[in-house]
């Protein structure tokens, strides 16, 4: 076995043994965070063995092999059961599939006392025989030099003959130069997720398989994607969160002994996309939401989207649906549990919470250590559990931040207990109505609010137990700091700029023109009044929104305001600089050559605004109406 690389322990670092074990394992289960290549593993076999035991495990393997197994460590330390070794196998699961009828396996050996972690490749037929690949067996060693270096080593048996085909077998310098360093920073962190690891409730084989088949029957959708949203990432999140319900209502079914497909409700389906695929792939079901979108029209009479605001009454319960989905469902997200408990006994639910909301309005922290997120997925748990559901957490793979989920599939008590469930559903959203700080949401977040008012009963099963409850308005109120008067805008921009440039006197990286220096978000909040805060609280961003909108002034990285110089302007995803064309319209005026010291940086003839009126030439073209999407 050839040492091929190591890495060097922080010195602050003092939990060497417990990192390498949890760094070990998140690469043995969770092997796709690293190889983007692989949707996964399948781990079939794990045991403890003895040397004896581990003897004829290695039998196969040639006298090389053996003899490195079989040598003797310097240390020795065993489990309680007197064996030293731990002896599992994992099956790869790849995103894409070339490798049947062929399974690509690995065997995997810890030795507890030195410690060390050895990965033997196999391949097995559908006959079930195995041909190791003894080329490519690797090992992770944590080792200590003079009592005080502790080394995370790289080990190779045969480095010069190494196959690799990017998948299942890695390119050696990869394991160096990228699977390495992760180990090593993952073992330094020695940390926890808040939450389960993703497709903790699927078979992950069946998922990687149903979402390749998806994602190339619906792939055309993002050439003719109609909305101003980014048609890759909403596109392919929905192929996600249909392939991940298709393959939770399949095994739904099979434990059930079910024949039918399950029918579903989306409640706030937004463009309807994953209705439409749910409808296709052969589920009967709807999607209702408060406004209608432009996509709606491309899916067809099959696909059966209502525009219609819901409130959480007796108008709005699902007798004969077996399942309800809160896909980013915003003020409804609470309400889904209750809604599909109070449905039927057999109603199911799955929702994916977004933004944070309780049943009459914004979702108010409590005082704990959990983050707001961890903190308001417990929170819709603790409404499922309540509301009489087994509640189960899962996380997709999605590109998205919040991707935790939650599904309630059976309940935590028998039909006939029914009349005391509601009873307690019905008393603790009483109590939630009464919690200090909920007000009634109105249309989104930041418009104006007041509270339930205290005659309803909010709470109450009837024809109007969601009282209190607003749905947003059909037409949605644009808060990016658009339609905040010009005067406002100016003051802001002028008031934090001065502050920038009076923190220099002179450049800050060549010739002669002021850069001036930077300052935090908080600290240019500081800068304005209590007023305008309170204006550009009530938008979405609120101040650093504003300060991004004007681009041409600003450079916001990293919570810090700069003044941006664009003699050195960087590609970027908010600004990308284009050569100015000759005779090219200039529609707006430069701010730097009206309000800089200096004025504008770049000449003439290389600014894309104008240099004084007599270089303004407005737009004939008609404005754009300005659109706004969901979250």
């Amino acid at each position: 076995m050839t040492k091929l690389f190591d890495i060097t322990f922080p010195v602050e670092c003092k939990t060497q043994h417990e990192g390498f074990w949890s760094a070990v394992d998140v690469w043995i289960r969770k092997p796709h965070v690293v190889n983007k290549r692989l949707c996964g593993v399948k781990e079939t076999e794990s045991r403890d063995v003895d040397r004896e035991a581990l003897g004829t495990i290695v039998n196969g393997f040639s006298i090389k092999v053996q003899n490195f197994l079989n040598s003797e460590p310097s240390h020795r330390e065993t489990h309680d059961n007197g064996k030293e070794w731990s002896y599992s196998v994992r099956t790869f699961i790849p995103k894409v599939n070339s490798y049947a009828p062929k399974q690509h396996k690995e065997a995997i050996l810890k030795y507890i006392g030195s410690p060390e972690v050895t990965f033997l490749p196999f391949e097995e037929d559908a006959d079930g025989q195995a041909s190791f690949k003894e080329s490519n067996i690797y090992q992770f060693k944590l080792t200590c030099q003079d009592n005080e270096k502790w080394l995370l080593e790289l080990h190779v048996l045969s480095p010069g003959e190494w196959f690799s085909d990017g998948v299942a077998y890695p390119k050696l310098p990869w394991l160096s130069s990228d699977l390495l360093p992760k180990l090593m920073r993952w073992a330094t962190e020695c940390k926890t997720s808040e939450f389960k690891s993703t497709l903790s409730l699927l078979p992950v084989e069946k998922y990687s398989l149903m979402y390749q088949h998806l994602k190339n029957k619906y792939k055309a959708m993002v050439k003719v994607w109609p909305e101003v949203t980014d048609p890759e990432k909403f596109v392919y999140e929905d192929v996600a969160i249909a392939t991940y319900l298709l393959v939770l209502w399949a095994e739904d079914r099979r434990e059930k002994n079910l024949a039918d497909p399950q029918s579903f409700v989306d409640l706030g389906c937004g463009n309807g996309l994953l209705v439409h695929i749910l409808t296709n792939e052969g589920h009967p079901g709807k999607g209702i939401d408060v406004r209608r979108r432009k996509i709606w029209d491309m899916y067809g009479p099959q696909t059966v989207l209502e525009e219609k605001a819901i409130t959480p009454s007796e108008s709005f319960l699902f007798t004969g649906t077996d399942w309800l989905i809160g896909n980013h469902s915003d003020e409804l997200t609470p309400w889904i549990p209750v809604i599909a408990a109070r449905s039927s006994y057999s109603c199911c639910y799955f929702v994916l919470p977004c933004c944070f909301f309780d049943f009459y309005g914004k979702y108010q922290r409590r005082q704990c250590k959990k983050s707001q997120y961890k903190e308001y997925i417990d929170f819709i748990c603790e409404v499922s559990q309540v509301s009489g559901f087994s509640t189960e957490e899962d996380c997709l793979r999605i590109p998205s931040t919040k991707r935790v989920c939650l599904v309630g599939k059976s309940r935590n008590y028998s039909q006939s207990a029914e009349s005391e469930a509601e009873q307690q559903r019905t008393r603790y959203i009483q109590s939630r109505q009464n919690t200090p700080g909920v007000t009634v949401h109105r249309s989104d977040i930041g418009s104006d609010e007041h509270r339930c008012p205290d005659n309803t009963s909010c709470g109450t099963p009837g024809s109007q137990w969601g009282a209190g409850f607003q749905a947003r308005d059909k037409v949605e109120t644009v808060r990016n700091c658009a339609s905040l008067p010009r005067d406002v805008v100016d003051d802001v921009v002028l008031r934090v700029a001065r502050a920038l440039l009076g923190m220099t006197t002179g450049s800050t990286v060549d010739g002669d023109w002021n850069r001036g220096g930077n300052l935090g978000v908080s600290e240019v909040a500081g800068l304005l009044e209590r007023e305008t805060l309170q204006r550009l609280k009530k938008e979405c961003g609120g101040l650093q929104t504003l300060l991004k909108n004007n681009h041409q002034v600003f450079r916001v990285e990293g919570g810090k305001v700069h003044i941006r110089d664009w003699r050195h302007v960087r590609p970027s995803r908010d600004v990308k600089r284009r050569p100015v064309a000759p005779g090219a319209r200039k529609t707006r005026l430069c701010w730097f050559h009206t309000h800089h010291p200096q004025g504008c940086p770049l000449p003439l003839g290389q600014c894309a605004f104008a240099h004084g009126p007599d270089d303004l030439r407005p737009s004939t073209r008609p404005l754009k109406k300005l659109k706004t999407e969901d979250c």
